[in-house]
């Protein structure tokens, strides 16, 4: 298990488009992937759990990868989320 502290660089934070690019992007993966902010934990192939999230550029959440490949997942994430565009 691997469980990293990242901050969000997207210029939108997570509106519904960079969410649904950050679920394609856990959802390549067999690991478990969970983002967690504050008192919430959701899984983060879950468009729908992302978005309740409601993370804002700027912002540090903490990934947590669970599986056979999850430093793989764990780095394409991370990668992901310190796109600037």
């Amino acid at each position: 298990m691997i469980k990293k502290d990242l901050k969000v660089k997207l210029a939108s934070g997570f509106e519904a488009r960079p969410v649904a690019l950050f679920v394609q992007v856990a959802s390549k993966f067999e690991s478990s992937i969970y983002v967690e902010m504050e008192d919430k934990k959701v899984n983060a192939k879950s468009i729908m759990g992302m978005m309740s999230l409601g993370v804002l550029e700027g912002e540090e959440i903490t990934v947590v990868a669970d599986g056979s490949d999850e430093e793989e997942a764990m780095n394409e994430i991370e990668k992901y989320l310190s796109a600037t565009v």
